[in-house]
């Protein structure tokens, strides 16, 4: 854990990241990891490390450096990017605000699907996220995780398959499903807003 030349979001120009950040950073992963159902144990066979280093980075007494960030973060397929958390303007928020403009995003408009994370955290028993589906966006093959889900549409037209059942939904519709598999697509000429509820965390 030595001192890194980089200013990456979240770290001093030092390399360490300031004490409230690093503390987030180490629930995120300990989040993260658990959503996935991996064990210490397996999480730091996959990254070549012990499982004492993980559980002190889990717990916030070591601090990994960006190159253990990347491989943590291609390890459990997030982006290095959701593990930056963003300032916030009053250290009270931290850990319970989010402000418009300071939320933490997910995807990019080339993947036509844009998502931001509303929760403060990745902690909790459930995440909210805001997804902005491009026209013409889809999800091919149907997904299927150990998840209870439900969203409400804000703007646009979003058809949504639910076992095997597609619904044409458009603005101030909602769903709510449980462990079954889905697939989307946005048939629309515009942009589907949606607010997404997803229990237990999966970013």
């Amino acid at each position: 854990m030595t001192e890194l030349a980089t200013t990456e979001a979240g770290y001093h120009v030092n390399g360490l990241p300031e004490a409230p950040k690093a503390v987030q950073l180490a629930r995120d992963i300990r989040a993260l990891r658990r959503s996935r159902n991996l064990t210490l144990t397996e999480l730091s066979l996959q990254l070549g490390r012990s499982v004492g280093w993980l559980s002190q980075v889990e717990r916030g007494i070591s601090i990994p450096s960006i190159n253990d960030l990347r491989q943590l973060c291609m390890a459990l397929e997030v982006p290095i990017s959701l593990l930056f958390a963003h300032e916030v303007a009053d250290e009270a928020e931290r850990g319970v605000v989010v402000r418009a403009g300071k939320r933490r995003q997910l995807g990019s408009t080339e993947g036509r699907l844009l998502e931001e994370l509303l929760s403060p955290d990745l902690g909790g028993e459930f995440e909210i996220v805001r997804s902005v589906f491009a026209p013409g966006a889809r999800l091919e093959k149907a997904l299927l995780r150990d998840t209870e889900e439900a969203a409400y549409v804000v703007s646009g037209k979003f058809d949504i398959e639910i076992d095997s059942a597609w619904h044409s939904l458009g603005p101030g519709d909602s769903f709510r499903f449980n462990r079954k598999p889905h697939r989307w697509r946005n048939p629309g000429d515009e942009d589907a807003v949606l607010i997404w509820v997803i229990a237990p965390p999966v970013y």
